[in-house]
């Protein structure tokens, strides 16, 4: 069903909670997906939301909460006395108990993790919680399904019928030793088709791709979107098997890092979002806005030492919105062209140079289109053809040095360790400006005699 959440219907709802009606919500909620709750509880108050989720199964409360915004969950869970929230937790993966833990009161957390039932699930998140939560230890859980190298597969089905009950997505058995050393995996495939007495040695795949707790997460997304991979091993430097990381939790490390430098392109800094608060929204815009205020007050006094020329030919200030947007729009192009190959780390590496060649090559026809309709336009309109060729030659100028720009500066930031998304916006276009301008009037200058 395509579930669509409408003002009606949350009023529907609240109608429910405000009569206590829990046997007619637990109805209307059988109808949705788990995510598609969590979305009506971000338009319901605190206590009605807490009311909802709290006339609903346990186990499909823990995924609602699972896929609520961790900010809105923190919020959320105030209202909740860490027995509630210890019951939900028992039902978690490792990795989202220790993400949703993470986000409590130190007080709640140990609180919590003395309360669950399941005291494997509580060793498993003191493990995990020592990890920051943007490397490989971090994304992980403890939960996986493994098979000794010495065993036969009718052992291996008997041990993965006992741990599969403790694992919500099976992708493949792992194979250790006797010292717990991950040495590859095994498909359910060849499992399912082997014969029963047949040895784990022989079967299983050497060629296994694994990450270390320590790696960026940055990285683990890039392995798993390069390899096509549903799930990654994690292991400790020793090569010993401790979790995985599962494609869910990659997807949101993706999501995650194509919305900052979403935000950083358009010169908000911060994560923000559009229910975030008005001060909040505030801080995150305000300072790259003051930038290109000031990089505007700098063109506009940079104008003004030309008030002569614009005298002698006042056609020439028609043109300055050309020269301006132009340049910001080239630089743009280029620096998210830049900003896409630093960040696909699959390809052959190419050097500043040969981006620059390739660079000027792609600014050279563009150039020669854009000054030669512009160059006409001018004959056209009946200007002079000294001041069509002052025009034509600033554009053809600019495009050059605004893709020299766009091209360079994201790679000078990536190099010192400076996200260089943050090139791509207000500082391009001021910095674009003033060198438009620049050029302009200094062509204006030699070839007009001013």
């Amino acid at each position: 069903m395509n579930f669509e959440l409408t003002k009606e219907y949350v009023e529907l709802v609240q109608e429910l909670i405000v009569t206590e009606k829990p046997q007619a919500i637990r109805t209307e909620m059988a109808e949705l997906f788990p995510a598609d709750i969590t979305g009506l509880l971000y338009e319901l108050e605190t206590s009605e939301a807490r009311y909802l989720i709290s006339q609903l199964d346990t186990a499909l409360g823990a995924e609602i909460l699972a896929a609520m915004d961790p900010g809105e969950r923190r919020e959320f869970l105030k209202a909740f006395t860490s027995e509630e929230i210890s019951s939900y937790v028992n039902l978690f993966d490792s990795d989202d108990a220790v993400d949703l833990l993470n986000e409590q009161p130190i007080r709640v957390r140990e609180e919590v993790i003395a309360l669950l039932e399941d005291r494997e699930q509580a060793r498993f998140i003191l493990d995990l919680l020592h990890y920051d939560e943007d490397v490989a230890g971090g994304l992980m859980q403890k939960e996986l399904v493994k098979a000794s190298v010495s065993w036969t597969v009718n052992q291996c089905i008997e041990e993965l019928r006992k741990q599969a009950e403790d694992v919500e997505k099976v992708y493949s058995v792992y194979v250790i030793d006797d010292n717990g050393i991950l040495l590859g995996l095994l498909s359910l495939k060849k499992i399912v088709l082997a014969n029963k007495d047949t040895k784990i040695e022989r079967l299983y795949d050497k060629d296994v791709i694994f990450v270390e707790t320590y790696r960026p997460a940055e990285e683990v997304a890039e392995l798993m979107q390069r390899y096509d991979l549903d799930a990654l091993p994690v292991v400790n430097v020793q090569g010993k098997l401790l979790g995985r990381i599962t494609i869910d939790d990659v997807i949101d490390v993706i999501t995650e890092q194509a919305n900052s430098d979403t935000l950083a392109m358009a010169g908000i800094t911060g994560d923000v979002e559009e229910d975030d608060t008005i001060w909040q929204q505030t801080k995150a815009r305000l300072p790259w806005l003051l930038v290109g205020m000031m990089g505007g007050i700098l063109a506009a006094k940079f104008i003004s030492f030309f008030e002569g020329d614009l005298k002698i030919i006042p056609a020439m200030a028609a043109f300055i919105p050309i020269i301006g947007s132009t340049g910001g729009n080239v630089g743009i192009q280029t620096s998210s062209i830049i900003l896409q190959s630093i960040a696909d780390k699959t390809g052959l590496d190419i050097n500043v140079w040969q981006r620059l060649i390739r660079m000027f090559s792609i600014a050279l026809i563009n150039g020669l289109i854009i000054s030669g309709i512009v160059f006409g336009f001018n004959l056209l309109i009946g200007n002079e053809v000294q001041l069509a060729m002052v025009v034509s030659a600033a554009l053809l100028s600019v495009v050059f040095l605004a893709s020299f720009m766009g091209t360079v500066t994201p790679i000078l930031l990536d190099k010192i360790g400076i996200n260089p998304a943050v090139a791509s916006g207000p500082f391009i276009t001021t910095a674009n400006d003033l060198i438009g301008y620049g050029v302009y009037f200094g062509l204006a200058h030699l070839l007009l005699n001013l």
